[in-house]
């Protein structure tokens, strides 16, 4: 079996600037990514110094054009099915079509999304649905806005923050009652509220016009974010016994190191919460550090 260095799983931010900077410090760096990046279906990305406004498939190539230069670096567009910790503490990676060994791992394989439970969501997602603001609120600006979101605690937070690039908000809870607290203080804020179950959007080519609810009332709206919950998929950090707290989010420290010697985290994957592109490869950055440092200390 070929030996590496490091096996990089997932080539989003994190796991691309992590095999940059171990490709120029002479690692030798496999970096598996299956094609299932969250941001697949957006249409751009924002606040990324050169890259505002980028499609995360065009940074994705110029990406890896930049980490391919470096000849100790191998790409493989294979899922990662095992991760077993072998005798000599080294890992043994098997994917659907081939076993590697490696001397680490660094997990960054992000998060998907669980959307509410409303018919067509996910065709207007990434087009005028959005889960983030300071990605994507700039291009909605001013405009009649929704807020899909059954969470109390989480429309309370995210309407007020939203405020900031729309005074035209309508919070829809999908049918999930909030307090009468809650209600008075986003009433307060001058947001419209709806607690009826949602029918369907309505729309053309991803574009939402209006918010059709049980009732048959329908509300226009230009467009809005969707408050969604965050899932890993194959897990590996619990694969390798990695700590993790009480929140279900790996224990690491500043750089990614785990509990576990030679288990490596950066990106969505550690918090289970969504990141920006800048975020995620600063945290990608720093972890390949690590692991440099880590393997010099341990000749």
């Amino acid at each position: 079996m070929e030996k590496f260095n490091c096996v990089v799983i997932g080539a989003g931010a994190a796991g691309l600037n992590a095999s940059l900077v171990l490709g120029r410090s002479h690692k030798k760096v496999m970096l598996f990514d299956n094609q299932q990046n969250r941001n697949r279906v957006t249409q751009e990305s924002h606040g990324f110094l050169t890259r505002d406004g980028i499609a995360p498939a065009s940074f994705k190539k110029l990406s890896l054009e930049d980490v391919l230069k470096y000849p100790t670096v191998q790409y493989e567009e294979q899922t990662v099915t095992c991760i077993t910790r072998q005798d000599d503490d080294t890992f043994k990676v098997e994917t659907t079509e081939s076993t590697f060994l490696t001397e680490t791992i660094l997990i960054a394989t992000g998060v998907q999304e669980e959307f509410p439970a409303i018919t067509n969501i996910y065709s207007y997602y990434g087009k005028s649905l959005f889960s983030c603001p300071f990605c994507d609120g700039y291009e909605n600006s001013h405009q009649p806005l929704v807020f899909i979101v059954e969470d109390e605690a989480h429309a309370l937070m995210k309407g007020k923050l939203i405020q900031n690039w729309t005074n035209n908000l309508l919070i829809a809870t999908n049918g999930h009652e909030f307090s009468k607290e809650a209600l008075n203080t986003l009433t307060a804020y001058g947001i419209e509220i709806s607690m009826e179950p949602i029918k369907q959007l309505i729309g053309e080519d991803g574009q939402l016009q209006a918010i059709q609810f049980l009732s048959g009332q329908q509300i226009e709206r230009a467009g809005g974010f969707v408050d969604t919950k965050f899932i890993r998929k194959n897990d590996f950090a619990e694969q390798l016994k990695c700590e993790m707290n009480e929140l279900g989010e790996i224990v690491a420290d500043e750089s990614g190191r785990t509990s576990q010697k030679g288990v490596y985290v950066a990106g969505e994957t550690a918090k289970i919460e969504p990141s920006s592109l800048i975020m995620a490869a600063a945290e990608g950055y720093k972890a390949a550090i690590a692991i440099v440092l880590d393997q010099t200390n341990n000749r």
